[in-house]
């Protein structure tokens, strides 16, 4: 081994700590914090629970929370505030689900960019507006006759109107790849609910929060700095180009420093014959 190897890698092994600390560093800003992110984080540790006793618990006490928790149509008739705040308690599918990572990292770079209040906005908005959106026209036709009574009572509870609805605001503070990124895969779970019905609801449900999202990005950014642009070359040498007119005041404010104040002449001895009379005078009455 040369020597040019050995400090090649030595440098790469001194290197390794600081990449490695970088790579954590950046892992941990995916995840909510305690101080970074604290209302995903804190809401994150109520879905956790609830999630382990929903899997762990007993099973009759989990159905009839989750029954009573349900945003169907006879609870929003009968006590609308309590079933929309806890049916957002519920993760669907527990622990196991996809929906607790999708919270957790979209909302943690939701908040990131706009803060916990506009963060925990658009998740309210998304879900009380989907959440209405599809069960007030079901009691509309329980009430016209077109369904059956029993269409009142379903079990409807979990994160997903909200999740969507943050998913469609964050598309408009990332870049041009993750936004579309995010969209078409938000679109495409949209449409296979759509295309599979399994519970029609839901599937309706789905794109509506995601469209409230994508309404609330003016919204959230008030007040937040723009993105960057990068600039071409030609647009840096048209701003960074000077003026004609200051050019000229600063080439002329450059000779004259160039060239320092500026002498008197000392006056010239007066010789013989010389007359002392000024040149005005003199000029004055030789007219």
């Amino acid at each position: 081994m040369t020597a040019v190897d050995a400090d090649g890698n030595a440098q790469g092994a001194a290197a390794a700590p600081g990449r490695l600390r970088t790579a954590i560093r950046r892992l941990g800003r995916l995840l909510p914090t305690p101080t970074g992110t604290p209302f995903t984080f804190c809401y994150g540790l109520i879905l956790l629970g609830t999630a382990v006793y929903a899997d762990f618990g007993d099973q009759a006490t989990v159905s009839q929370l989750l029954r009573d928790s349900s945003t169907d149509a006879a609870h929003l008739t009968e006590q609308p505030l309590v079933v929309l705040v806890a049916s957002a308690l519920w993760v669907a599918g527990g622990l196991y689900s996809a929906y607790g990572v999708a919270f957790a990292l979209v909302l943690t770079a939701l908040e990131r960019r706009v803060g916990g209040a506009r963060t925990a906005g658009v998740f309210l908005v998304g879900h009380v507006l989907a959440t209405l959106a599809t069960e007030l026209p079901v009691a509309g036709a329980v009430a016209a006759g077109q369904l059956p009574e029993s269409s009142l009572h379903r079990l409807d509870y979990g994160i997903s109107f909200g999740l969507m609805a943050c998913i469609g605001a964050l598309s408009g503070l990332v870049s041009r790849p993750a936004r579309w990124t995010m969209l078409g895969v938000a679109g495409a779970m949209c449409a296979q609910d759509l295309i599979e019905l399994i519970d029609p609801l839901a599937s309706a449900g789905h794109p509506i929060a995601l469209l409230t999202g994508i309404a609330c990005r003016s919204l959230i950014r008030d007040g937040l700095p723009g993105p960057r642009r990068l600039r071409r070359p030609r647009e840096r040498a048209e701003a960074d180009a000077v003026p004609p007119a200051q050019a000229a005041v600063d080439a002329e404010a450059l000779r004259g420093r160039l060239a320092g104040p500026v002498v008197p002449a000392p006056p010239r001895p007066r010789a013989e014959g010389d007359d002392p009379r000024p040149a005005a005078d003199t000029a004055l009455h030789g007219r």
